[in-house]
């Protein structure tokens, strides 16, 4: 094999492996949020929340899903892109790092306004309602660092 072929099959290699772990940590987020979480149980089970508790987080959440959404699809729009991008020119081209670069904007955005959420929320609660919802937010920010 010439040495030009051999450095082409790298790049191209290079540039498969680098979408497909794109895309598997797209899905990996996408399916990790789509599941109910510890914190949602706790605030709408077990926090014993009034009813203008309840109605105040309810018009929080509402908020927070269609931004979810919309940032969601931005990211399912950035994975589309770099898919484009990819079968191209099949390398490492500045389309393709725009792409990634999308993509993990609209991930950080969506981190952002979760932990808006989640500040929202928590400014709802009495003192004891806090302090069992921080334990329940770290627990879960640290759950897989453990």
């Amino acid at each position: 094999m010439s040495l030009m072929r051999s450095m082409l099959l790298t790049l191209v290699m290079s540039v498969l492996v680098a979408a497909i772990g794109v895309w598997g940590g797209a899905q990996f987020v996408m399916h990790r949020m789509k599941q109910p979480t510890p914190l949602h149980e706790l605030v709408h089970e077990k926090l014993g929340l009034s009813s203008e508790q309840h109605a105040r987080i309810a018009g929080i959440e509402r908020e927070h899903e269609a931004k979810r959404q919309a940032l969601e699809a931005e990211m399912r729009a950035a994975n589309a892109e770099l898919a484009r991008a990819f079968q191209q020119k099949h390398a490492y081209t500045p389309e393709v790092q725009a792409a990634i670069d999308r993509f993990h904007h609209a991930m950080g955005e969506l981190q952002t306004e979760t932990m808006v959420h989640t500040l929202a929320m928590r400014a709802v609660l009495t003192p004891e309602q806090a302090a069992r919802f921080d334990e329940t937010v770290v627990q879960s920010l640290t759950h897989d660092a453990r």
